[in-house]
C-alpha cells in the first residue's frame, strides 16, 4: 500500500509539472496582412507568385489585410479595394468578409472562404465557398503567404 502511495504521489507530481499546451488562437494567426502566392480558377493556375507566364497576372495586386480586428481590406483581381468587417466561424472552417463597401457583385456584401488547411503564420490556404462573378463563375482557391 505504501508503495502505490508513493507511486500515485510520484504520477502526480509528474502530470502538475507539465505545462499545459497553449494553443494560438486562429485569429491571431490569420491577422495579418496577406498576399497571393498560387490562385485557381476552377481547376486552372492563373497566377504563380513570380511566375512569367501568368494567364491573370493581375493576382500580383490581390491583398487581403487582416491586421485589424476591427476592419478587413479586400483588394481582389480587379484592383477593387473593399473595406467591412472579418470573422472566423465558430467552428474555425470559414473566414467570412461582411459589410463590404463597395458591394461585391450578386452579393449582399458578404464574401466567405473556407480555410482548406489548418494556417500557419507562413501560408493560409482559402477556398471561396462561392462561385466569383469576377472570374467566370469559378470556385478559386488561394494559397496567400504575409505580404
Amino acid at each position: 500500500m505504501k508503495k502505490l502511495l508513493i507511486y500515485t504521489f510520484f504520477l502526480l507530481t509528474l502530470l502538475g509539472s507539465c505545462e499545459p499546451r497553449k494553443v494560438t488562437p486562429i485569429t491571431d494567426i490569420l491577422g495579418r496582412k496577406w498576399k497571393a502566392k498560387v490562385v485557381k480558377e476552377g481547376t486552372q493556375v492563373v497566377f504563380t507568385l513570380g511566375g512569367t507566364t501568368n494567364v491573370k497576372p493581375g493576382y500580383a495586386n490581390f491583398r487581403l489585410d487582416l491586421s485589424n480586428p476591427e476592419q478587413v481590406l479586400f483588394k481582389d483581381i480587379d484592383g477593387r479595394t473593399l473595406t467591412g468587417t472579418w470573422s472566423v466561424s465558430t467552428d474555425n472552417q470559414r473566414l467570412i468578409l461582411e459589410n463590404l463597401v463597395p458591394k461585391p457583385t450578386a452579393t449582399i456584401g458578404t464574401v466567405e472562404f473556407f480555410i482548406s488547411e489548418a494556417p500557419s503564420a507562413e501560408l493560409l490556404k482559402l477556398e471561396r465557398t462561392a462561385e466569383s462573378r469576377k472570374t467566370g463563375n469559378t470556385v478559386n482557391t488561394y494559397e496567400l503567404i504575409p505580404e
